[in-house]
């Protein structure tokens, strides 16, 4: 027996002792006695059950501290970010009322963080420099009909004068010639010149095509009687000579129906070591609910959300610059829904499983393919299972990500549809004609399933609920680890909180994985009782942590390695050591998180040396921080090193 596995083994001994001495100093059967929780109880905790089952325990903040976590990062420093803003909550947006926390999970530390803007609902991904780019969130909350008082929706303003651009102030009145009801813009609006066309042959002019500009509009007054119903060509007021001869609104029905999010174009760069937001420059986009994805450069497309005045952005995908820090439009647009599922693969285009949030029309953007940014052309991939009922699914990158293997995990039907699947799919890139198949069947279907990567090379997957937002008291109290080699899931500990809209999950660099948020709608089986936003923190602890032998140490090492570089780290269990792993830390909400993957390195080893080699392919690798993890075979993960690749 190893030192180490003796190390574990007689704490387990003991541990096992206590509770039987426990249980054996009682009075009358004992399994009475305790009763069917008491017992779960010590069922739960019995060593053996945990090696193969792992253990959940709760972590609730002092309530000075708590609040209602959107989004999750894990930093550089190994402390983990959680960002509210006004965490799904009317009174604190009003109140401008906008949270933060830096979680440090090792010394249990919690500490404020001054949050600029509302970033509820934003996006974020892990930059080359460690930094967190964090980009949109919300501009003004949704209105449901009913509470919505004044007539209101979306003027396109057009303008045709092929000279010059127009800017029209917040506060600007628009009158219908037909209707003739008035409306007043809520922002400003910028509103292109017109473009000349000339005939490609002969360079005949051919005319202008109007500039567009969009802007929200309500009516001056609260009531119906301000409603119109049909589409309108209206007066800009305030203007004179050529501006009002060139200047015009349309609009469709303006009427007191649901008004959506409004998005802000607000950036910033989260420093973990300064711990604090630095402003950068805004998206030419406002978005609310919008993905961020590295690209092969370096730079970061950031694509979808809803605009300042809470349309879909139509297709206007955008770049931001890590060394500018600016933003520049791609050449040309296409749309997804919000918050697509979006990764860079090994030959530099992106992925799209299908996977996203939900805002957007059910019949654009939603099959899943392959993406090239740069030509905009689009390849579908065939054979997704329940391909309408991929809103609030799951995808994960499968380890290692050599093998670019996707899975996508349960997903739901359009909008508030009680409707889910309980399907995995997983597609194989590098097939000469990728297809979906199915893998292996969670027992539910499910909606907001949590997935992240171990560093074993398997995946736990958790959480989520049979119905739209754990409605019906539908929260699926289970878990499961997916054996990436055998294709199988296995059922371990089932977590002890509920986890649906508005949750997530992260690895941690000793190897747990934590949990947080949940926002049910309501909290009991007849839908009378509204849901509490879930501010408790859920740590999981795998099996791999409960086996007889000790982590594998792991120390030393240089703290950069470049692409087919390599770098020599020292262990006492050099001579164990089966795999070695690059695991580049999550960014995650609402079930999408585009950042986690799992680098399988080569490796040596020589006495108490361990000589790790990164591989030379930039879009398998992107430049960043990353954990590093050596794995016995027994499946035990060290604790991580923090590695850069420049």
């Amino acid at each position: 027996m190893t030192d180490r596995a003796g190390r574990r083994r007689a704490r387990r001994i003991a541990i096992g002792t206590a509770v039987v001495l426990a249980l054996a100093g009682m009075n009358g059967p004992w399994l009475y006695r305790f009763g069917t929780e008491k017992y779960h109880q010590y069922k739960i905790n019995q060593p053996e059950y945990k090696a193969a089952n792992g253990k959940w325990e709760i972590v609730e903040f002092p309530e000075e501290y708590r609040q209602n976590t959107i989004h999750a990062a894990l930093l550089r420093t190994g402390k983990v970010l959680l960002v509210a803003g006004s965490g799904n909550n009317q009174d604190n947006f009003d109140a401008k009322k906008y949270d933060t926390r830096i979680w440090d999970p090792v010394k249990g530390t919690i500490k404020k963080v001054p949050t600029p803007n509302d970033l509820f609902c934003t996006g974020h991904t892990q930059l080359a420099n460690g930094n967190l780019l964090i980009a949109g969130g919300t501009k003004r909350y949704e209105k449901l009909k009913g509470d919505v008082k004044k007539a209101g929706g979306l003027m396109l303003v057009h303008n045709e004068n092929p000279d010059k651009p127009i800017t029209l102030p917040a506060g600007t009145r628009f009158t219908g010639k037909e209707n003739g009801k008035t409306f007043v813009s809520k922002d400003p609006v910028l509103v292109p010149r017109a473009e000349k066309k000339f005939d490609p042959e002969t360079g005949e002019f051919l005319g202008t095509t109007p500039g567009v500009g969009r802007i929200y509009v309500e009516a001056q007054k609260e009531g119906a009687e301000y409603e119109t119903g049909t589409q309108d060509n209206y007066r800009v007021q305030g203007l004179s000579g050529a501006d009002a001869r060139n200047t015009y609104g349309i609009a469709e029905k303006l009427a007191l129906d649901k008004k959506d999010f409004q998005g802000i174009r607000d950036a910033y760069e989260f420093d973990p070591v300064a711990e604090k937001y630095i402003k950068v420059d805004p998206m030419k986009e406002a978005r609310w609910y919008p993905t961020l994805t590295t690209l092969s450069d370096g730079k970061i497309l950031s694509v979808s959300g809803l605009d300042d005045i809470g349309q879909l952005v139509p297709g206007k995908n955008e770049i931001y610059d890590p060394e500018t820090k600016e933003w520049e439009y791609t050449d040309k647009e296409r749309q997804f829904p919000t918050y697509p599922a979006l990764f860079l693969m090994q030959n530099g285009k992106i992925f799209y499983s299908g996977s996203n949030a939900g805002y957007g029309p059910d019949d654009v953007g939603r099959e899943p393919g392959v993406w090239d940014v740069k030509t905009n052309m689009f390849k579908k991939i065939p054979g997704l299972s329940d391909p309408e009922l991929m809103e609030t699914s799951g995808t994960v990158l499968l380890p290692p990500a050599q093998d670019e293997k996707y899975m996508v995990i349960g997903g739901g039907g359009v909008g508030e549809s009680p409707r889910s699947s309980e399907k995995t799919r997983i597609v194989d890139l590098k097939a000469d004609d990728p297809t979906f198949v199915d893998g292996p069947s969670l027992d539910k279907g499910t909606r907001y399933p949590q997935a992240s990567i171990l560093p074993n090379d398997e995946v736990l997957i958790s959480g989520g609920s049979e119905d739209y937002r754990g409605r019906g008291d539908s929260n699926i109290l289970e878990a499961r680890i997916y054996d990436t080699e055998k294709n199988e899931l296995r059922r371990v500990a089932d977590p002890l909180v509920g986890r649906n809209y508005h949750s997530g999950s992260i690895l941690l660099p000793d190897g747990r994985v934590m949990f947080f948020g949940s926002d049910s709608l309501f909290a009991d089986k007849a839908n009378t009782k509204p849901g509490k936003f879930e501010q408790r923190i859920e740590i999981y602890t795998p099996p791999y942590l409960y086996g007889d032998e000790e982590q594998p140490d792991l120390s030393g090492g240089p703290q950069t390695i470049r692409r087919g570089g390599s770098g020599t780290f020292t262990s006492q269990d050099a001579a164990s050591v089966k795999k070695v792993r690059l695991i580049r830390p999550s960014a995650t909400t609402h079930v999408t998180d585009v950042d986690q993957r799992s680098i399988a390195l080569d490796f040596t080893t020589d006495g108490d040396e361990v000589t790790v080699t990164v591989p030379k392919n930039k879009n398998l690798v992107q430049s960043g921080w990353y954990m590093l993890f050596v794995t016995d075979g027994d499946g035990t993960p060290s604790k991580a090193q923090w590695v850069r690749v420049p």
